[in-house]
């Protein structure tokens, strides 16, 4: 309760702020937290992106209007951001400082002193070069700053009664390419029909990563392995359907960020 304390305390003090908001479980406790205090000083600022699935984005949608909270949507193309497509290493960094500068531009336009993300202590274990983007541009990191971690925001989310709190952890979906691998819309978009269909079939946590232009391999959780064999020939057909020619399953299962595992 001194972390919840301290965040309501860091918050009021910044007087007004434009909350980067996702939908996932980190920056909808915040905007609530926020929301509570600072009432109509507050602004949900959601940027609608290829990389951003469309069930996401209309979640953004319902908490805001469940709440009461006045949102603002930007609808940006991160393929035009330039280098993106070529899915660098510091790919992250590029689309957070586009995406941010254009948060601010719209803070300061709305009247916001600040603007505000949904970073964490736990988001500083892998490599997020998009987290210098956020420094340089001057961003507050509340939860990161009061020493929250993943799992105390889902406890508290809990007991607040968001819907989200055990929500699982999400990425954008350009985090599914091995570096180096062109990003095209048409590949975006079977990464995403992919993994609705894959949740759709009660698969909870994963991520359907995409090698080259036909091979999609499947991350899960490992109690999960079971039955996403017995589910084999549904899943190699449908995703087939989608446009993959090979359907691999990954033996280590889920885990965030292994795009980043050929990194130094």
């Amino acid at each position: 309760m001194e972390k919840l304390e301290n965040l309501r305390k860091y918050l009021t003090s910044l007087k007004s702020a434009a909350i980067a908001f996702s939908g996932g479980v980190d920056s909808s406790f915040l905007l609530k937290v926020a929301h509570d205090l600072l009432g109509d000083k507050v602004l949900a600022v959601t940027v609608r992106l290829h990389s951003f699935p469309e069930k996401d984005f209309h979640e953004t949608e319902d908490f805001c209007k469940k709440y009461g909270i006045r949102q603002i949507i930007i609808d940006y193309n991160e393929l035009d951001i330039a280098g993106f497509s070529k899915n660098p290493e510091n790919r992250c960094y590029l689309c957070k400082k586009a995406i941010f500068t254009k948060i601010k531009e719209v803070a300061k336009q709305e009247g916001f002193l600040e603007v505000c993300e949904g970073s964490n202590l736990s988001d500083t274990g892998d490599y997020r070069p998009g987290m210098q983007a956020i420094s340089e541009l001057g961003i507050k990191t509340p939860l990161m700053h009061c020493g929250f971690y993943k799992e105390e925001i889902r406890l508290f989310s809990r007991d607040m009664g968001l819907a989200c709190w055990n929500k699982p952890s999400a990425a954008c979906l350009s985090s599914r390419f091995v570096y180096g691998e062109k990003i095209t819309l048409k590949k975006l978009k079977m990464i995403e029909a992919g993994e609705n269909l894959l949740h759709n079939m009660g698969f909870s946590q994963l991520r359907l990563r995409i090698h080259g232009e036909k091979l999609a391999r499947i991350e899960i959780l490992p109690d999960e392995l079971e039955k996403v064999l017995s589910l084999r020939e549904k899943i190699i057909q449908q995703l087939k359907q989608l446009g993959f020619t090979y359907v691999t399953l990954d033996l280590q299962g889920f885990r965030s960020g292994s795009m980043n595992e050929v990194l130094k």
